[in-house]
């Protein structure tokens, strides 16, 4: 095995709560973790990867039943036209979620610009 974390040293290099790290572990979305002599978790690049993808999907509004589903799809001999849509389903949604998001910045920069512009009217200074 190449250069391993300890848990702390992950959570920390992976951007997570070390308590997000265990629950990642536990749900089966990342690992089996391999352990050292002394029984320590210790956790190596693939193990960042993972754990990287999981936390970005995570961050792409994924929930933990659909992470479980993708890791099953990545860790399975399945055709990769499986994973394929799966992704593209969710990518839809993160676009038609996108837009909304875009709609509503709209909206609030155009409220920020009128109430904006009637403080500096009503208070010419």
């Amino acid at each position: 095995m190449s250069d391993t974390l300890t848990p702390q040293a992950t959570a920390e290099r992976a951007g997570v709560s070390l308590d997000t790290l265990r629950y990642y572990e536990r749900e089966g979305l990342i690992g089996p973790i391999a352990r050292t002599v002394g029984g320590h978790r210790a956790y190596d690049d693939d193990d960042l990867f993972w754990i990287g993808l999981v936390t970005c999907l995570r961050d792409a509004g994924l929930g933990i039943s659909e992470l479980r589903e993708f890791t099953a799809l990545l860790r399975s001999e399945g055709r990769a036209s499986d994973r394929v849509a799966f992704l593209q389903g969710h990518r839809r949604e993160l676009e038609e979620r996108k837009a909304r998001i875009d709609l509503a910045l709209g909206v609030l920069d155009d409220k920020i610009a009128h109430y904006s512009e009637q403080s500096t009217g009503a208070n010419p200074g």
